[in-house]
């Protein structure tokens, strides 16, 4: 992996803290900081990391956010039952307020006490302003040293946290906009021209929004615990529908969370079904992550349930936009066991190390799936209803925030409509009934230890070819284990394969053991036959080492099929060519009007099939084959290659043609952990390509949950292409379109 990760931490900024009783600010503590710095020390991740020199922000920085125009008042449900400012005073303009900052370290306790109270949940200490400036000047430091190359991303550990505050006012501990400043510092600096500001902190950032709610370079997404405007800080502006203002409307995405317990599987979803694929039209140079993590397990403000292996999965999802340009600042978190495993596991994805198995997302009921060979034709394989699924009340929100932002997405035209029936948790809320705050003690899994194989990337070719920088050499042998050989003819291969092959599919099982051992990651091969070497070694890996494949065929080719016939495989193949006759086994094939060759209908598959139906699946290894004449461009191949490499646990080979020596260099390049180049602004994909994969998700999303968009999803009609039998669990028999 090229370039390096940043840590930006300074103890200096532990001074900032509470000195009276206030029950609300009493969780914002310095702990949060240097607990999370010494998890990354224990664990050796921060000697890992690059270690960047904090600098204070200048007033001219700071200004850039907190800058002198008249700002309206902040809506008085920002106060809750405190005073609002313009009651007390005048709305002060930003460069009054900066100045008014200016004063707190000369003032005694009982003075900030007295200064911190027109404003909402927050407090001033006096070294505050002090501190204050650190955080925006390491948030700066972190944007400086990505965009001019030094690192590759990073991770700004600051506080006080920023994305709360606005143009002239304090607000919910923040008193500087961290983020909202380095989004404009990078635009005047850097010539930035558009930038993303993903927010995942449990509470809504309405600081970042009002600053950038008429600006289309900047898109902001947040998803936030609101329960219909019953949760802090109260506004209708944290809706749903509130997309922007003139030329920024549709670059304001607002996913209100209306219950509380949230899963890893919701937050997928919303990643795959809407920040993804609009992020990927939208296409930025730069992506700021608010990366707050009290959505997190047992924290007392979120109260969700999504486990910190979850911040991994979403870290990963985002480093190959942008051409991995990005920078995480953190921001709340206080439940201190979930908030340093989080950042670790945050921190550990952007260093390159493989994600972690995904924790909750469903799965079969069982490690191998149900087979009965005398009571069908056809294979199932069975998941838990119980087990894995997108929670209604996500999926209300998710729907009504797809169709809110039909009109201004490409990729989203194909939505829903606006919900017809009335949201079942706004029904609560008419009926009076809230979520009640709980004290009681969420336990959860330590995190699995996250172990590095020895050897990333390693590569079997034909003579001649140049192994590239970075990889191994996987030699194929020329003395095979004679036991190997024998298995590989007797169950896949029969006696008409010649030498050569065998010596070369030989050494494809033997990497894929070794994957298996995590003595290897991931690799890629150049075979004479793809279609073969991808039928032995799945059926290797399924029957031998008896675990789950996930088969990903870009481009037609007959292949010989069933792959297996017991449920360890899963094959998704994105080509031209109609799906011909029904196939045995899980097999989804993927039929665009221009095959592989139009970027945006192959991206839109990508992101909301294949991604989905690969987390849900959970394989154990993922080969990747593309076949001669796939057609598809280099660009959205490398995005494919980054993306599978968050299942699996990087656990993918790749498999293409002898003739395509010259596409291995950059293909190993996202299998090291490089980022794929971006592809530019994406276009709408093709009507007819929209309609095959709504038809495809409406027909596997009965089995599949992770691809339900609506809350109000029914089970298609029967087709003449689909056999399914429903079962108390759910079972997926055919997956013919």
């Amino acid at each position: 992996m090229k370039a390096g990760t940043a840590l930006i931490y300074d103890e200096e900024m532990t001074r900032h803290r509470l000195l009276w009783d206030d029950p609300v600010c009493e969780i914002e503590v310095p702990e949060r900081l240097t607990l999370s710095h010494g998890a990354l020390v224990r664990s050796g991740l921060a000697a890992r990391c690059v270690s960047i020199p904090v600098r204070q922000a200048k007033d001219e920085d700071i200004l850039l956010v907190h800058r002198w125009v008249p700002i309206r008042p902040p809506p008085a449900s920002v106060y809750q039952n405190q005073t609002p400012l313009s009651t007390v005073s005048t709305a002060p303009t930003s460069q009054e307020y900066l100045e008014a900052v200016k004063t707190t370290p000369h003032l005694s306790v009982e003075e900030l006490q007295e200064f911190s109270k027109p404003f909402g949940d927050v407090y001033f200490h006096p070294d505050s302003y002090h501190c204050a400036k650190l955080a925006a000047g390491a948030t700066l430091q972190l944007v400086d040293g990505v965009l001019t190359g030094e690192v590759r991303n990073g991770l700004a550990l600051v506080r006080p946290p920023g994305h709360h505050s606005m143009h002239s006012t304090a607000n919910g501990f923040c008193v500087f906009n961290n983020v909202a400043i380095a989004a404009r510092y990078a635009k005047k600096t850097y010539g930035v021209k558009r930038v993303l500001i993903v927010d995942w902190d449990i509470h809504h950032g309405q600081g970042v929004q009002y600053c950038f709610e008429d600006d289309p370079s900047v898109l902001y997404f947040s998803w936030h615990r609101y329960e219909h405007q019953r949760y802090w800080p109260n506004l209708r502006e944290s809706d749903f529908d509130i997309m922007g203002k003139q030329k920024g409307t549709g670059f304001n995405i607002n996913v209100p969370w209306n219950k509380v317990g949230m899963k890893n599987s919701d937050y997928l979803s919303v990643f795959c079904h809407v920040l993804l694929p609009v992020a990927y039209e939208f296409c930025p140079d730069l992506v700021l992550v608010c990366a707050g993590f009290d959505s997190g397990i047992g924290d007392p403000e979120g109260q969700m349930s999504a486990t910190p292996d979850i911040f991994a999965h979403l870290t990963h999802l985002l480093m190959n936009l942008a051409g991995g340009r990005l920078c995480a600042v953190l921001e709340g978190g206080y439940n201190l066991t979930s908030l340093q495993q989080s950042v670790c596991q945050t921190v550990q994805t952007l260093l390159g190390d493989p994600a972690p198995p995904p924790v909750n997302l469903g799965g079969p009921c069982h490690r191998s799936a149900s087979y009965s060979s005398s009571s069908s034709s056809t294979i199932s394989i069975i998941f838990c209803a119980s087990h894995f699924f997108v929670s209604s009340s996500a999926l209300e929100s998710l729907h009504c925030v797809r169709a809110a932002h039909r009109p201004y997405w490409s990729c989203l035209k194909h939505a829903a409509e606006l919900p017809s029936f009335e949201i079942s948790t706004k029904r609560v809320k008419d009926e009076g009934n809230e979520s009640k705050q709980t004290n009681k003690e969420v336990v959860w899994p330590e995190p699995q230890k996250r172990v590095a194989p020895p050897v990333c990337t390693a590569v079997v070719l034909p003579d001649g070819v140049t192994c590239p920088d970075g990889c191994k050499a996987f030699i194929p042998l020329d003395d095979s284990d004679p036991a190997v050989v024998c298995n590989l003819r007797e169950k896949f291969l029969g006696d008409g394969v010649d030498g050569v092959a065998v010596a070369t599919l030989s050494s494809l099982v033997v990497l894929v053991e070794k994957m298996q051992k995590n003595q290897i990651r991931n690799g890629l091969a150049l075979v004479p036959d793809v279609a073969m070497a991808m039928m032995c070694v799945a059926k290797h890996t399924a029957a031998v080492l008896n675990e789950r494949v996930l088969v990903v065929c870009v481009g037609g080719s007959r292949l010989p099929g069933p792959i297996t016939e017991d449920g360890k495989t899963l094959l998704v193949q994105v080509s031209q060519e109609e799906a011909g006759e029904q196939r045995e086994g899980g097999f989804v094939p993927v039929c665009l009007k221009k095959g592989c060759s139009d970027v945006p209908g192959f991206m839109q598959a990508v992101l909301g099939l294949l991604l989905p139906l690969g987390y849900q699946y959970d394989p154990d290894l993922v080969l990747l084959m593309r076949t001669e004449g796939s057609s598809v461009c280099e660009g959205a191949w490398l995005q494919l290659t980054g993306l599978l490499q968050g299942v699996a646990q990087g656990r993918t080979l790749v498999l293409m043609q002898e003739r395509e020596k010259d596409c291995v260099a950059p293909t190993v390049s996202p299998l090291l952990g490089d980022a794929a180049p971006p592809l530019g602004p994406l276009d709408a994909p093709l009507a007819e390509d929209v309609e095959v994969l709504e038809r495809l998700r409406n027909r596997l999303q009965v089995d599949w949950k992770l691809l339900q968009t609506t809350g109000e999803f029914r089970v298609a009609a029967s087709h003449n292409n689909l056999t399914h039998q429903q079962t108390s669990t759910g079972s997926l028999r055919c997956l013919s379109s």
